[in-house]
């Protein structure tokens, strides 16, 4: 089963859930109980082809997937 990064809208925080891709919505947060979940893009490495496109970052903590790895990226 595949793990999905969400993001909840009542309490604020991202979490990381196992859910089949084809049924995530009504997905409860496991911080707070909600269904207010948004499913965010996630970042990954690929080996080879062509680079990706800069990420993008709002200055905020894990906003962009960039922070806090020590890959050189602006904000």
């Amino acid at each position: 089963m595949p793990i999905y990064e969400f993001h909840c809208g009542k309490c604020g925080e991202d979490s990381e859930v196992p859910v089949r891709s084809s049924a995530w919505e009504g997905t409860k947060c496991p911080k707070c109980g909600s269904s207010k979940l948004e499913k965010k893009l996630s970042v990954f490495a690929s080996s080879g082809g062509a680079p990706a496109a800069p990420a993008s970052c709002t200055g905020q903590p894990k906003s962009c997937g960039m922070c806090g790895t020590g890959k050189p990226h602006s904000h």
